[in-house]
């Protein structure tokens, strides 16, 4: 692909023209319309070549048999990083999302309030990780032999909490066997996030077979009983997944199976989301950028949040890359800057 800053005046303003037509239409842009919103005086000899050069580098494609063009992944992203004109949110959105993230003590209601305003104002899916400082960390766990093949698992999280629950595993386990498990366990896992030791629980029982000895399967597989659904389910609140399945561009049934498998495994948007962590300002992932195939029909707007100049979290809209960016990115940018001064109480 040949380096966009060969591109013209001329070619990025036509562009620019193409994918906010597409974004607004949802149709192929020809290059009669492309003239008329251009509003430059050029042939349409003219403008087919351009399109014919923008294509060349990359940046739209035909689809099927269709005269006009769509922009690519490629396209879009030169659009938000070079073209893209962002529009201030209008002073009634402001005061609603003002409203919605006043400080409060519930904490957890604050999350919800955060994804439900992100999802409501843009009509696509809102997300919002809990702050990592209110994550429970992993201390010790103990198993211990019950009658038959249940387990007593006596887990310990963060200085002295103890939680206990009962297994039921499909094998008969000596007392030694569970001390072995719990040796291994507490050496792998000290000290880390509860909620990223259960997902690595889970995505090592899938790779370990061939790869280890039977011990570690079996303390592993236990490990994935012992947590269950435990902190699984306050990884992150997502509101308005339902939305997508009004997005023209997602209604196809295997997309949208794919997408909500995506939400309720967590695993994949989480990874996602941490990558922006770190990051500063909004973070946009295009389609195929993301890295993951579930939203490989998707755009995901992010940004990270803070309390105490420590950023603890991120939120994100996930909706179809036919998205009004200009509009979608204040209003990432606004809900992160209010939930971090709502949850540090000091807006």
């Amino acid at each position: 692909m040949q380096n966009h800053e060969e591109l013209n005046d001329r070619s990025q303003r036509l562009l620019k023209v193409l994918i906010e037509r597409y974004i607004q239409d949802g149709q192929p842009v020809g290059s009669r319309a492309l003239a008329r919103g251009a509003g430059i005086n050029l042939s349409p000899a003219t403008i087919r070549n351009v399109m014919a050069d923008l294509e060349e580098y990359g940046l739209i494609q035909s689809p099927h048999t269709s005269a006009g063009r769509i922009p690519t992944v490629n396209g879009y992203r030169l659009f938000i990083d070079s073209l893209l004109t962002v529009r201030p949110l209008e002073n009634e959105a402001v005061n609603q999302f003002r409203r919605g993230l006043a400080p409060r003590d519930d904490k957890l209601a604050l999350i919800q309030s955060a994804s439900d305003l992100l999802s409501e104002v843009t009509q696509m899916a809102g997300i919002v990780t809990l702050p990592r400082r209110e994550i429970i960390a992993f201390r010790h766990i103990e198993f211990l032999p019950l009658s038959g093949s249940r387990i007593l698992v006596i887990l310990v999280t963060n200085e002295e909490e103890v939680h206990n629950r009962i297994i039921h595993t499909s094998t008969r386990f000596s007392p030694a066997d569970l001390q072995q498990a719990s040796n291994l366990l507490n050496s792998m896992f000290k000290g880390q996030d509860l909620c990223d030791v259960r997902r690595q629980v889970v995505a090592d029982l899938e790779s370990l077979h061939e790869k280890v000895n039977q011990q570690m399967i079996d303390a592993i597989s236990m490990a994935k009983l012992a947590f269950g659904e435990t902190g699984e389910k306050e990884d992150y609140v997502l509101s308005g997944q339902t939305n997508l399945m009004d997005c023209s561009d997602l209604s196809g049934v295997d997309v949208l199976r794919q997408l909500f498998e995506a939400f309720n495994q967590k695993r994949g948007i989480l990874h996602l989301l941490d990558q922006c962590l770190h990051a500063n300002g909004v973070q946009i992932y295009i389609g195929e950028e993301s890295g993951h195939q579930a939203l490989s029909d998707c755009s995901v707007v992010s940004s990270s949040y803070a309390v105490d100049d420590e950023r603890v979290g991120v939120l994100a809209v996930i909706g179809p890359t036919r998205m009004k960016y200009e509009k979608v990115i204040p209003v990432v940018d606004l809900t992160a800057k209010l939930l971090g001064a709502a949850l540090n109480n000091k807006s």
